[in-house]
């Protein structure tokens, strides 16, 4: 099954957070949320649209920083999930989950300051038109990750059927010039795959976690990094 209809199968969305984000997922969740944070800076006040939020993982941890957040996803299953956490956290006066199709979103121009979308664009056959559709509703910022293709991602996307797209560093930058943005910042992770660690006991992965991190420091570790953050701004009007 390829991974945008896999994503969208009915029973994926009750299991996803349990089978991608315990033990060992952790690490994942909790850098992933780090980079987001990073990226994005203080968000208390401001206006932020999620695109493919999924179980709304990014969308819960803004609206406790203080944003006001829509959460877009194609599957009414995994928007169900947010639904339900935002409740259980009483911050539901701050989120709105939306089903939708993030090729025509449903706001006008300029109409939030910042756009995520995480674990998105590995899903697309030709990212660049999405990318616009995202710069043409932020007025000021859009942060978004991929996967690499010169990274352990190449052999590992190939043993899955999961049909993830990866890029190097030329395309990101290409696919940004084409939409009309520019680059502000990046980061770059995980030598080892997002997979090896699900399978691994948290106290493990923790381990395995401090080693990543110190080849990653090194030029040659970034260089292989199977996991890329930007954060791209969208041009001031003149």
């Amino acid at each position: 099954m390829k991974g945008q209809d896999w994503y969208q199968a009915d029973d994926v969305a009750e299991e996803y957070d349990d089978i991608r984000f315990a033990d060992g997922g952790r690490v994942i969740d909790r850098r992933e949320k780090e980079a987001v944070l990073s990226a994005l800076g203080p968000v208390e006040g401001t206006r932020v649209l999620e695109v493919a939020c999924g179980t709304g993982r990014f969308t819960t941890m803004l609206a406790d920083q203080g944003a006001d957040i829509v959460g877009l996803d194609i599957s009414r299953e995994m928007l169900e999930q947010g639904r339900r956490k935002v409740r259980d956290r009483g911050i539901d006066d701050r989120v709105e989950f939306m089903r939708g199709d993030a090729s025509r979103l449903p706001f006008p121009d300029d109409h939030f300051d910042a756009v995520l979308a995480m674990r998105f664009f590995h899903l697309m056959d030709d990212p660049v038109p999405f990318l616009s559709e995202l710069a043409r509703v932020s007025s000021d910022q859009i942060v978004f990750d991929t996967f690499n293709r010169r990274s352990a991602r190449v052999l590992y996307t190939w043993l899955l059927p999961m049909g993830s797209r990866l890029y190097s560093e030329d395309q990101v930058v290409s696919m940004l010039s084409a939409a009309d943005l520019t680059l502000a910042g990046e980061e770059h992770d995980f030598v080892l795959p997002y997979g090896f660690y699900r399978n691994l006991p948290s106290a493990v992965a923790k381990g395995f976690r401090a080693v990543d991190e110190a080849i990653g420091r090194t030029i040659p570790g970034d260089y292989v990094a199977s996991v890329s953050y930007w954060d791209a701004r969208v041009p001031a009007d003149e």
